[in-house]
C-alpha cells in the first residue's frame, strides 16, 4: 500500500511541476500583451487564447493538488514526511502566486487597452474639429511653430550663456596667473643675486643657441660643399 501511494504521490508531481512550468511560459507570452506598443481595441485570439490556456492549466493544478493533499491526508501519521507536507505547500503558494500573476497582468492589460482607446478617441476628435474648422487648425500650426521657436531660443541663450561663463572664468584665471607672476617676479628682486643668477641663466642659453646655430650652419656647408 505504501509503495503504491509512494508511487502516485512521484506522479501527481510530476504532473504538477510540469504545469507549473508550462503556465511560467505562458505567462511570459501573456506578460507581452501588456506591454505591446499598439495593443488593439479589442483583444486578439491569441491574447484571449493564452489566457484561456492559462486559467485552465491553474484548474488543472488545483485538482493535482487536491489529489495529493487526499493522498498525503490517507497516510498514516508514522508514515507521513515533512518533506511531502513541505512540498505540498510549496504548491499551493506557487497556484497562489500564479492565481495573483495572471490578475495582475489581466488589469495590466486592460488599462493599457483603456489608455490606447482613450488617446485615439482623443486623436480622433481633434482631427474632426480640425477639419471642420480649418482656420482653428491653421492658428494651432502656427502657435505650434511659435513654440518651437521660442524652444530653440531658450536653447541658444543657455549655450550663450554657458560659454560667457566659460570665458569669465578663463579672464578670471588669466588675472590670477598673472598676479602670480607679479608675485614671483617681486619675491626674487627681494632676494639678493638672484636677479643675477637669472640673467647668467639667460645669458647663457643664448649662447649656447648661437653655438648650436652656427653648428647646424656649418653642417649644412659642409652637405652643401660635398654634394
Amino acid at each position: 500500500m505504501s509503495t503504491s501511494t509512494g508511487n502516485g504521490w512521484a506522479q501527481l508531481r510530476q504532473q504538477t511541476r510540469s504545469l507549473e512550468a508550462q503556465t511560467d511560459t505562458l505567462f511570459h507570452t501573456y506578460s507581452r500583451f501588456a506591454s505591446a506598443p499598439n495593443i488593439p481595441p479589442k483583444p486578439t485570439e491569441e491574447e484571449s487564447k493564452t489566457e484561456s490556456q492559462i486559467q485552465e492549466l491553474l484548474e488543472k493544478r488545483e485538482n493535482l493538488i487536491s489529489q495529493l493533499s487526499r493522498l498525503l491526508d490517507s497516510e498514516s501519521l508514522l508514515t507521513t514526511s515533512a518533506l511531502k507536507q513541505n512540498n505540498l505547500a510549496l504548491h499551493r503558494s506557487t497556484l497562489s502566486e500564479h492565481r495573483s500573476t495572471l490578475s495582475r497582468l489581466r488589469a495590466s492589460i486592460h488599462e493599457a487597452r483603456q489608455r490606447a482607446n482613450l488617446l485615439s478617441n482623443v486623436r480622433s476628435d481633434i482631427s474632426s474639429y480640425r477639419s471642420q474648422h480649418p482656420e482653428t487648425a491653421e492658428a494651432d500650426y502656427m502657435l505650434d511653430e511659435r513654440s518651437r521657436i521660442d524652444r530653440s531660443h531658450g536653447l541658444a541663450d543657455s549655450v550663450l550663456s554657458q560659454a560667457y561663463a566659460v570665458n569669465e572664468q578663463f579672464g578670471t584665471q588669466r588675472e590670477m596667473l598673472g598676479n602670480v607672476q607679479r608675485r614671483i617676479v617681486g619675491a626674487a628682486g627681494k632676494v639678493p643675486g638672484i636677479n643675477g643668477l637669472i640673467g647668467r641663466i639667460g645669458a647663457k642659453k643664448r649662447r649656447d643657441g648661437i653655438i648650436m646655430g652656427s653648428f647646424i650652419a656649418f653642417c649644412m656647408l659642409l652637405v652643401l660643399y660635398f654634394m
